[in-house]
């Protein structure tokens, strides 16, 4: 009988380690307690207009294709995906707009005309956040920091070396403001910070590494919706004997004499494993699933990142001015930044994020229409009343969005869903309803999180979001792509 393993939690990393494991001769079985997999990457369908519920920028797709041929499969038989021209359209106070070109030339022109910025310093920082990204690509998006022989590769050695380039003890606001004068240019850069919930003014410029994927790499979008990228690999992985238990949550996983020997499940159930992979937040993943078991509380007790509060309305009109992603900036994002990370409250004056898939998928909204995918940063759950926060933060983006586009925009809502902190801690199991794990507000925290494995624990391993190297699509595929060099 071949070798068998659990995966807990069918999120991007779940799916992604279930079909890596399985690809090495493993019997591999995914627990998903909710009803679909995909975890936060999510849908919903209302009244003719679908809706992608969770992440909605997607970079690097090639993370998504060698999953594909690592099966012996062609990723255009299951999967398609277009780059996005100028996928970002910035809104601001003073009534200008800045279109994030993809061509970089274009961008830097746009900058140019409309910030003064020369394209001589914008092309240095585009240099600048991809040598950050050579540097710390080898040394721990793509490889752990919990294995002894990975810091005596070329590529760590090398980056010891150049540790002096990737800036960790500049905030990413203090190197922004190096390059750039204008106080928009800045606002977008340090925008990226909110990218893994975390503070521009105290997150290190090492994390300038995302700007670097979006930039430099560029936007993609698959053709069917974001949604198709948990569709494709599901298919994927049941080609290749991956068994899914829907609506299925695990109780306890099961340890003896210091080895995994299974899981129970919620009904009482015990099923025999050799090893188990968890894919839920690792902070829950020790507080209810290893109960019994020592628990690594630094890593635990780590500050956690901010949420998210989200509105999907299906709009029964179009926004020619709108492109794929928008972004209406506060007046004054320093304030804004200081009321969430300092105060723990929702600003006054939030950031708006607004993603409008239907204009690249027309079937998302009905004709004439769009569906709009709204959010604004939060922190995350301490017992708020979400409810009232909720409804406050509606009324103030609705009165954003109508003074910045000069529109009425209430009067076109015909449906509407929502997300609040709450609902993201109950229905995705994240600690404290925090959507990127742990923050990573101070210099070392992308080195501090919880390993792919236990040191403690023969057979279990852990991937996603919350544990290394990180947040976000891209990171925790990295995240799988680890785990199939350490696993046993």
């Amino acid at each position: 009988m071949g070798k068998t393993c659990a995966v807990i939690g069918s999120g991007i990393a779940g799916l992604a380690a279930a079909i890596r494991i399985s690809a090495k001769g493993y019997k591999v079985d995914v627990y998903e307690s909710n009803s679909t997999p995909g975890g936060k990457i999510s849908e919903k369908h209302i009244d003719g207009y679908r809706f992608d519920m969770g992440p909605s920028v997607f970079m690097l797709p090639g993370l998504i294709d060698e999953l594909f041929t690592l099966c012996g499969k062609n990723p255009k038989d299951y999967f398609s995906y277009k780059p996005v021209k100028d996928p970002f359209r910035y809104f601001f106070e003073d009534g200008s707009i800045i279109n994030a070109c993809s061509d970089l030339n274009e961008f830097a022109a746009e900058l140019e005309l409309k910030t003064g910025t020369p394209p001589v310093v914008f092309n240095k920082y585009l240099k600048d956040i991809a040598v950050k990204y050579d540097i710390t690509s080898g040394v721990f998006i793509e490889n752990s920091l919990h294995v002894l022989r990975n810091y005596f590769t070329k590529k760590f050695i090398s980056g010891i070396f150049n540790f002096n380039k990737i800036d960790t003890f500049k905030s990413m606001d203090e190197l922004n403001r190096r390059f750039f004068k204008d106080k928009r240019v800045i606002q977008i850069f340090n925008n990226y910070a909110t990218y893994i919930g975390s503070d521009p003014l105290t997150t290190p410029a090492t994390l300038n590494v995302i700007q670097h994927l979006e930039l430099n790499t560029g936007v993609f979008l698959p053709d069917k919706g974001m949604y198709d990228i948990v569709n494709s690999l599901t298919k994927l992985a049941k080609e290749i004997g991956v068994t899914f238990h829907l609506n299925t949550p695990v109780e306890e996983i099961g340890v003896t004499e210091g080895s995994i020997s299974g899981v129970t499940l919620r009904d009482g159930t015990a099923v025999p494993y050799d090893s188990v992979v968890s894919n839920m937040d690792v902070y829950f993943t020790y507080r209810r699933l290893l109960r019994s078991q020592p628990a690594p509380e630094r890593i635990l007790a780590q500050p956690k990142s901010t949420s998210l509060l989200c509105f999907y309305w299906g709009i029964n009109r179009e926004y020619p001015e709108l492109n794929l992603h928008n972004l209406f900036f506060a007046a004054n994002d320093n304030e804004e930044y200081e009321t969430i990370f300092q105060k723990g409250v929702i600003s006054s004056d939030p950031s708006i994020y607004l993603f409008i898939s239907s204009k690249y998928v027309p079937a998302d909204a009905p004709p004439g229409s769009e569906n709009w995918f709204l959010l604004v940063t939060a922190p995350n759950d301490n017992g708020q009343d979400w409810d009232t926060i909720r409804l406050d933060t509606r009324k103030k983006i609705i009165e954003k969005i109508n003074r910045m586009l000069r529109t009425d925009i209430e009067q076109h809502i015909v449906c509407e869903e929502f997300l609040t902190p709450k609902i993201i801690l109950n229905k995705y199991a994240s600690a404290f309803g925090a959507v990127y794990g742990n923050s990573s507000n101070n210099r070392f925290s992308a080195f501090q999180r919880h390993p792919n494995f236990s040191r403690k624990i023969k057979g279990l391993y852990f991937v996603g979001g919350s544990v290394h190297p990180g947040a976000g699509i891209p990171l925790c595929l990295n995240s799988a792509k680890i785990l199939e060099k350490v696993f046993k």
